[in-house]
Parts: C-alpha cells; sequence; structure tokens
C-alpha cells in the first residue's frame, strides 16, 4: 500500500519543523506567478537577514568586541539567524523545483544546522529578555550574572542544547525520495504530533512564556519607578522599554505562531486544499523573515546600534562633529541616561 507524505515533505521549507505537517496531502508544484513570487521573496528574506545580520555581527565584533553579557547575546543570536539564512537558497530551489538535487549528505546537513540555527535563536531571545530584566531592574544585584564570561558559558550551553529537538530529523532525513524528506515509513501520525507538540513547547510555548514573563515585570518595576520619580529622564527610559518589549514579543508572535498553528492545523486535514498550501508556505517564510527582524529592530529601538550602523555604513557622516561623540565611544551595553539602549 502506498504511504503518503506529509505536506512539508513535498512543498515547504526544509526547516527540521516544516516537515512536520499532514500526512495525505499530496501537492503538484507549478511554475506559477505564485511559485515565481514566493521564489522571489525567499531570495529577498534570504539577502535581507544575511546582510543584517552581518552588520550586526561586525559591529559587534569592531565596536563592542563583545565586552558586556548584553552583546554576547546578540552576537550569538545575530550569528544563528545569519546561519538560519544559509538553508534558505536550497530551500528555494527544491521548492520552485519539486526536487532535491544536492544529494543525501547536502539534506542531512541542511537540516540539522536548520534546526540547531533557529532554536539556537529562539533561545538567545529567551535568554536576552532575562538579561535584560536585570540589567535595567536591579544592575549591581545581578553584576556578578551578567558577566561576559558566564554569558558566553550560556552561549555555549545554548548552541549544545539546541542538538536535542534536531536529532530526530537528522536521523530519518534522507534524500532517497527525490527529496529531502523524513522516510514516510517512520514519519506516522503519531510520530509527527509527538514531534510537533514537544518542539512547540520548546520553540514557541516556553520561551514566548518567559518573555512575557520577564518583559511584564520589568515594564511594571520601571513604571512603578517611574510613579515615585518625577525625573523627565525615568519616563523616556519606561517609554522606551515599553516600546522594545512590544516590538520584540509582537514581531516574535507574528511571524511564528501562525507556522504552528498551520503545522497543527495541517495533520486534521485530508484534502487538497491549493489555498491552504500555499497559505502554509507563505507562514513558513514568514517563520523565516524573523530572523530578518531582529537587526532592523535594533536600528529602529537602540539609538546606540543606529550610530554604530552609521558608523559602519557611512563612516564619513559618523564623524565626531556629526554625532556630537565619535561612534567608538559609545558601548553598546550602555543603558545609562546618556546615550542608553534598551536593547544593548
Amino acid at each position: 500500500m502506498e504511504t503518503a507524505m506529509p505536506l512539508g515533505m513535498l512543498q515547504e521549507n526544509a526547516s527540521l519543523l516544516d516537515r512536520s505537517v499532514v500526512n495525505n496531502i499530496i501537492v503538484q508544484q507549478h511554475f506559477d506567478a505564485f511559485s515565481v513570487t514566493m521564489a522571489v521573496l525567499y531570495l529577498a528574506v534570504c539577502i535581507v537577514g544575511l546582510a543584517g545580520n552581518s552588520l550586526v555581527i561586525v559591529a559587534i565584533l569592531k565596536l563592542d568586541k563583545l565586552s558586556s553579557a548584553t552583546t554576547v547575546y546578540i552576537f550569538n543570536l545575530a550569528l544563528a539567524d545569519g546561519l538560519f539564512m544559509v538553508g534558505l537558497p536550497f530551500i528555494a530551489i527544491q521548492n520552485f523545483q519539486d526536487q532535491w538535487i544536492f544529494g543525501d549528505a547536502v539534506c542531512k546537513l541542511v537540516m540539522v544546522l536548520d534546526g540547531i540555527n533557529q532554536f539556537t535563536s529562539v533561545f538567545c531571545l529567551t535568554v536576552m529578555s532575562v538579561d535584560r530584566y536585570m540589567a535595567l531592574v536591579d544592575p549591581l544585584r545581578f553584576a556578578r550574572w551578567r558577566t561576559p564570561k558566564r554569558a558566553k558559558i550560556i552561549a555555549v550551553l545554548m548552541w549544545v542544547f539546541s542538538l536535542f529537538p534536531v536529532l530526530p530529523m537528522a536521523i530519518h532525513f534522507s534524500a532517497d525520495y527525490g527529496l529531502c524528506t523524513v522516510d514516510p515509513h517512520v514519519a506516522s501520525d503519531s510520530w509527527w504530533l509527538t514531534f510537533l507538540s514537544y518542539t512547540f513547547v520548546l520553540g514557541f510555548a516556553l520561551p514566548f512564556s518567559v518573555m512575557i514573563v520577564f518583559y511584564t515585570a520589568l515594564v511594571v518595576t520601571l513604571r512603578n519607578a517611574r510613579h515615585t520619580s518625577s525625573s523627565l529622564e525615568s519616563h523616556r527610559l519606561e517609554k522606551q522599554v515599553t516600546k522594545m518589549v512590544v516590538a520584540v514579543i509582537f514581531t516574535f508572535g507574528v511571524c511564528w505562531l501562525p507556522f504552528y498553528v498551520f503545522n497543527f492545523c495541517s495533520l486534521h486535514r485530508t484534502d487538497l486544499v491549493l489555498n491552504f498550501t500555499r497559505g502554509f508556505e507563505f507562514v513558513v517564510l514568514l517563520s523565516y523573515s524573523w530572523s530578518c527582524a531582529n537587526p532592523i529592530l535594533y536600528a529602529c529601538l537602540s539609538e546606540t546600534f543606529r550610530r554604530h550602523f552609521q558608523s559602519l555604513l557611512c563612516p564619513l557622516k559618523s564623524s565626531p562633529t556629526h554625532c556630537g561623540r565619535d561612534t567608538e565611544g559609545y558601548v553598546l551595553h550602555d543603558t545609562s541616561a546618556h546615550g542608553g539602549s534598551v536593547l544593548a
């Protein structure tokens, strides 16, 4: 008896989670306008993601040199997001041609790297929410937990821990069926449900909950502090932090929640619906676009990062007379009243 493969095996992104979709849905890929548009969007997301995260990495290495715990986390976040983009060309080509042409070894390598970078990126953002709380609420009390050395150890642990969710996919992924897929004889309905459940908890539900708890506590603490202080600086910091919190949580939720919703819904679909398959492809792209959003958040919400980006991209305009102070003089982890940043 023929075993039908999940939609994600035939149609969608090669990310380790992007294979966890409904059995018994088989899609015929056509080179129509939608396919071409999605291929172009994949390319655009890849270019923007690589460029933006590379700029963050260069800014940190050149202008900060990992001198604070926060920039250690931001560096690892940008590294994971940048590497997450590397697999996109392979996925776009498979989706467009409806076949995997790179061989079995590359298939496994792309799957493993894609999954590790995906989870590391989420873990970094989660740890950063805790770090921001400690840095802005009581920096002296938590100083010993926020040293660069401790941050590097935590960063290494995040990369290692990211291996565990991808192991099932690394073992069972292959290109034996013409696509980079999981063996359909292994991926039963119960297998996909189990895999989806624990990856949803590790990759979205738990990190999202941690971010909401610590960012909410941060905003509440700063708001209470403002009530006891009438300074304009206290009010400015509270406003800046609130904007950062809303932006980070909103972006993370918008980019990842639809992806998981589609995956769980697909487990209950047994009919072929073109709009559903196209919608799934779009939310997969949306999940990748999250890795492009982080550098944009830095540029929009962090005055320090804006100055660093300007220093790298437009060095002539970043003179001391233009900025009022040499860009090299700013530190990314400065959260003081002068030139402070809530993201760095």
